[in-house]
């Protein structure tokens, strides 16, 4: 062959590996649209009662926002609460988020790329119904507070506050104007997070800055939730809401995060008594508890972290050991879930990427488990631990040890 022709046959190769990719790209897009429309509901609550859900728009006039935008500004919470509902049986599924989320999410400048990889949250279903009046089987029920990680909209967290709650809780979390990464009010109103509130920026920055800017950060989220345990003794006397009138036992309440979320339920369980147990969910410890600890029920559920070796990493764990050495020792669970994925304990990494996507990852080793089951052995272990310390007596028979999850790993 002359080399005319080996030119030309080269080119025709290359064409052809250029129009195969092309095709290759193609059909991966259509896949990923044909996915992102169809229709996916949450696993099933594994308690016994129907989940009832609502949602508030609570304004503090007594403080203001130290994270606004503009100074003075009051605090205000759009607060989501799941409760067992007083109604006999439940529709199988429901919407999983109301349509005025729908629609501030629908209409998010985000890139149409990554919305390839996230269902439409027209075509999620859950298990909560809105606005339900609260079951009268129990007097009163004990109440959990549980915040999202770094700018996670709480609803993101639905597969996890669903299951408490048809075991008996009243689970309570909140989105918060300028730091929560989308804040859709009823009344239309929609608000971003700020780039200087988003806790991930803190660690790019050296030590002493970090240090600095996640305690700043930190004081408003803690604050945050000492604001809306005010305002559920508020709801529990009878002012608003009278559904709730009696039902909230603010004397059995537990706080519970993920990620920045984790850390914000440490430091305000070290700072008020109203929290009688708390579990960290894969959260760098920050602020004063890590040096005086708790005197409390204490959980750390981390994920899978055995191949992480930086300073970093080991420093994290040195203070969540120290955290731990404090807790009360028949009190505390130190505990990893083998396999596990940071991000999966959400339903939005869990459940509403791309299964394309997530089983490239599984199959490259990034991640290790089953969306669906993490977030089943993450409620598992959390209403054990509750149950425990909230419902039970508490003692030192407690044990998060089931043939039934071979994934628990007891790191201490």
């Amino acid at each position: 062959m002359n080399t005319l022709g080996i030119v030309r046959r080269f080119f025709q190769i290359l064409a052809a590996l250029v129009l195969l990719c092309v095709i290759g790209i193609a059909a991966l897009f259509v896949s990923l649209w044909v996915e992102r429309g169809r229709p996916l509901t949450l696993p099933s609550p594994s308690g016994p009662s129907s989940v009832g859900r609502i949602v508030y728009d609570w304004k503090d006039d007594r403080s203001t926002d130290p994270l606004a935008p503009t100074a003075g500004t009051a605090r205000e919470l759009l607060v989501w609460i799941w409760y067992p509902a007083g109604i006999a049986s439940a529709p199988t599924t429901d919407d999983y988020v109301p349509t005025y989320v729908k629609k501030a999410v629908a209409n998010d400048t985000v890139s149409p790329i990554f919305k390839l990889l996230t269902r439409n949250l027209a075509n999620v279903h859950a298990h909560s119904i809105p606005n339900s009046s609260i079951t009268s089987q129990e007097q009163s029920h004990p109440v959990l507070i549980m915040r999202g990680g770094a700018s996670a909209e709480v609803w993101r967290y639905s597969t996890l506050a669903e299951d408490l709650s048809s075991h008996g809780y009243v689970v309570v979390g909140f989105d918060a104007p300028s730091r929560t990464n989308l804040v859709a009010f009823p009344d239309g109103r929609v608000a971003t997070r700020l780039p200087a509130n988003n806790p991930e920026q803190c660690f790019e920055m050296s030590v002493p800055k970090r240090t600095e800017c996640a305690e700043k950060l930190l004081g408003a989220w803690t604050s945050d939730i000492s604001f809306v345990l005010d305002r559920l003794q508020e709801l529990n006397q009878g002012n608003g809401d009278v559904r709730f009138t009696g039902h909230l036992d603010l004397t059995r309440v537990g706080v519970f995060g993920h990620s920045f979320g984790g850390a914000a339920a440490l430091e305000f369980c070290h700072e008020d008594s109203r929290c009688r147990a708390v579990v960290d969910i894969d959260g760098a410890p920050h602020g004063n508890v890590i040096q005086a600890g708790l005197d409390r029920p204490l959980m750390i559920l981390l994920s899978d972290h055995t191949h992480e070796s930086d300073p970093e990493a080991h420093q994290i764990m040195d203070d969540l050991q120290s955290i731990y050495d404090r807790a009360p020792s028949n009190a505390r669970q130190f505990i990893a879930i083998r396999g596990a994925n940071h991000f999966l304990f959400s339903d939005d990494g869990a459940l509403l990427k791309s299964h394309l996507v997530m089983g490239s990852l599984r199959t490259v080793g990034i991640v290790g488990i089953d969306g669906r089951r993490q977030l089943t052995v993450t409620s598992y272990c959390l209403r054990s631990f509750f149950d425990a310390f909230l419902k039970g007596s508490g003692n030192s028979t407690f044990t998060l040890k089931s043939p039934l999850y071979p994934e628990i790993q007891f790191v201490r």
